[in-house]
């Protein structure tokens, strides 16, 4: 697995600007819209826990575990985009993850924050 499949986020041109702080440095908050969430539930297929469960008895690193994760995650934050989007944002404040284990079948993933309007100072 190469290094740009752990990772996710943004694209350097998205048009929605999604931080994880109170504000964005250069920008001034001109309406607040409110809280916007993406979330998925993304099951386990059997292969992957009984591989799971074997590396766990032997230790390291779970890389279809983690790989599926970093999928989960970026699909949440695409649908958090969507919804910001959707209801006339350009920004999202305060991005966070919440992460779950979902009725033992799979696991949860809400990506949520507040939805902004910023304009450049």
């Amino acid at each position: 697995m190469g290094i740009e499949e752990y990772g996710g986020g943004q694209g350097p041109q998205s048009d929605v600007l999604v931080v994880t702080t109170n504000d964005a440095p250069g920008y001034r908050v001109q309406e607040v819209i409110g809280e916007v969430f993406g979330l998925t539930v993304r099951s386990r297929h059997l292969g992957s826990q009984i591989g799971a469960g074997l590396k766990s008895m032997i230790g390291g690193e779970l890389k279809g575990l983690t790989k599926t994760l970093v999928e989960t995650r970026n699909q949440a934050m695409e649908r958090l985009i969507e919804q910001a989007r959707a209801r006339g944002a350009n920004g999202v404040l305060m991005f966070r993850f919440d992460v779950t284990e979902a009725a033992e079948v799979g696991t949860e993933v809400c990506a949520y924050g507040t939805a902004v309007v910023l304009v450049k100072d």
